[in-house]
């Protein structure tokens, strides 16, 4: 996109740059400094620069008839800025690149809607990008984001306590539901509108969060990415991870899409703490051990079929 409202930088003439005068029409002040080929962001001295990338593609990580057009936006969005989360990164900017079909035409500024959702969550703002047309709808997004020090899935000790955010299990029972043909009742806010845990996840940090990951592919699966990472074992009492309402505790383990945060930590997390700055659960569900292997077990057991969301594998 790399473009601007009409009040600031003008556009030339063409189907194309009327659209994205529309969208930075329809985001308004949560787009700025746009215009030129590329977008430039101040870092905080110190600071280290964290970016990441993240594509939606319909079909394989959204049904159109499971969410509308708005929701389809921020989730695309969500997903990447949870990638900031993880690190305990705070958003400076987001390029958002979307590939429409024409039969999407009709629906790319409820589309722009969800972005700028998502954008005033993180509270951020949009920074340039693309649009294109094409054969399926795709949303990629990049963000951008400043950390003193990065949150990273290396820094796991041994005998450093595990903490997860929120509830898990929600998303994947809306996902059943819907492929029943049914309303995902109490999930569907858990799949339709997950919130990135920004500002919890750098609030764990200042309280010596050593290690972090989201929850993208499975509660156990992004844990076995720590483990591989930090070369450690974890262990979970799975009696002890907070499975939605409505849940079972198959789905709170294995289960994608929650974009919760799991730390690591060498000591108490004062998680009554927690509950009162941001009103969600901090739950300590296991612990860094000494085993032979690289591995995640739940009470010492090894895990069956734990190798979560595989884009390549559907």
């Amino acid at each position: 996109m790399t473009t601007t409202r009409a009040d600031a930088i003008s556009l030339g003439p063409g189907a194309e740059f009327d659209a994205i005068r529309q969208m930075s029409d329809r985001w308004g002040a949560r787009a700025s400094g746009l215009g030129d080929d590329a977008a430039i962001l101040r870092v905080p001295r110190g600071d280290s620069l964290v970016v990441s990338t993240d594509t939606a593609v319909e079909g394989r990580h959204f049904k159109r008839a499971w969410l509308s057009s708005r929701q389809i936006g921020y989730r695309s969005v969500v997903a990447a800025l949870s990638d900031l989360a993880a690190m305990a990164a705070r958003p400076i900017g987001v390029l958002v690149a979307i590939t429409v079909p024409d039969a999407w035409r009709g629906e790319l500024l409820e589309i722009a809607d969800g972005v700028g959702d998502a954008v005033d969550v993180a509270q951020t703002h949009i920074v340039g990008g693309n649009l294109s047309a094409g054969t399926e709808l795709s949303i990629t997004t990049t963000v951008l984001g400043a950390a003193f020090a990065p949150l990273r899935r290396s820094c796991a000790r041994l005998d450093d306590r595990v903490y997860v955010t929120g509830q898990l299990g929600g998303p994947i029972g809306a996902v059943r539901r819907l492929l029943l043909g049914q309303m995902p009742d109490s999930f569907g806010d858990r799949f339709a509108r997950p919130v990135p845990r920004l500002a919890e996840a750098r609030w764990l940090v200042e309280r010596g969060a050593t290690a972090g990951i989201d929850i993208s592919d499975g509660l156990i699966a992004d844990l076995r990415h720590v483990a591989a990472a930090s070369h450690v074992a974890i262990d979970i009492d799975d009696r002890r991870v907070p499975v939605f309402d409505g849940a079972d505790i198959t789905s709170a383990l294995h289960g994608g899409d929650e974009y919760e945060i799991l730390v690591t930590a060498p000591h108490d997390i004062d998680r009554e703490e927690f509950q009162r700055c941001f009103g969600l659960r901090l739950s300590e569900i296991g612990r860094v051990v000494r085993a032979p292997e690289t591995d995640v077990t739940v009470r010492g057991a090894r895990v069956a079929n734990a190798a979560g969301y595989d884009h390549f594998s559907h």
